[in-house]
């Protein structure tokens, strides 16, 4: 399977035998790449990784199996087969729709409007490109994400400006900023905990991902194209 993420502990997290891992840090090349590695791997596809709370029930550390992704005005089914045995092996997932989006969404009026607007209950960055890829290959994919910040939470300037294009972080970038902005420490301290939160919650998922009940289902029988 290609399992494609945003940040590198997440993929960290994701590696493991039989698994292509793409990290698509700030996500500028990530289409062109997942097209590249679905040419050489035909498989499922799965958006893995942390995500921004929309629904206020959801907090740090809960996780979303997504229904469907919702993109720019469009909406993807995810794989229900695949989906459902995930659901299974994690008994308190949420099952629901999910946002993708081009730029990080830090504001709690922002994450409100968008969930009332769309009726997803997380956001992420990698998801609604890789379920254009599944269905312009006509592949089956999957999202598991995890909330760390939740949706009535900002996320401080201090910890957007140390993201590096390539999803690792750059503690120098983050430092600078708090200097400039101490006020944003307890903040940032707050961001650390929901991350610590949600890593637990994906070790456990990627552990149910990549176990023998839930496999990637048989492409062929589905409908799927595997030339």
């Amino acid at each position: 399977m290609i399992v494609v993420v945003g940040l590198a502990f997440e993929a960290r997290i994701a590696a493991g035998p039989g698994v292509r891992v793409i990290c698509s840090g700030d996500g500028s090349e990530l289409s062109e790449t997942l097209d590249r590695a679905i040419e050489t791997e035909r498989g499922g596809l799965v958006s893995f990784g942390v995500a921004g709370g929309l629904a206020s029930h959801l907090r740090p550390g809960s996780c979303v199996v997504a229904s469907e992704i919702v993109s720019h005005g469009t909406r993807h089914a995810t794989d229900r087969s695949w989906s459902r045995q995930v659901l299974n092996a994690l008994p308190n997932a949420v099952h629901a729709p999910m946002l993708g989006v081009d730029a990080p969404v830090a504001h709690p009026h922002h994450k409100r409007t968008l969930h009332e607007e769309t009726g997803a209950v997380a956001v992420d960055m990698e998801s609604h490109v890789v379920a254009r890829a599944a269905a312009a290959h006509r592949l089956p994919m999957i999202a598991i994400r995890v909330v760390t910040d939740p949706a009535e939470r900002s996320l401080p300037r201090s910890a957007l400006v140390g993201m590096r294009p390539d999803g690792t972080t750059d503690v120098g970038a983050v430092m600078r900023a708090l200097s400039r902005r101490p006020h944003e420490f307890p903040a940032l301290m707050r961001v650390a905990l929901d991350t610590r939160a949600a890593r637990a919650t994906l070790l456990r998922s990627r552990e149910v991902l990549l176990g023998p009940s839930v496999g990637i289902p048989n492409l062929g029988e589905l409908g799927f194209d595997v030339a």
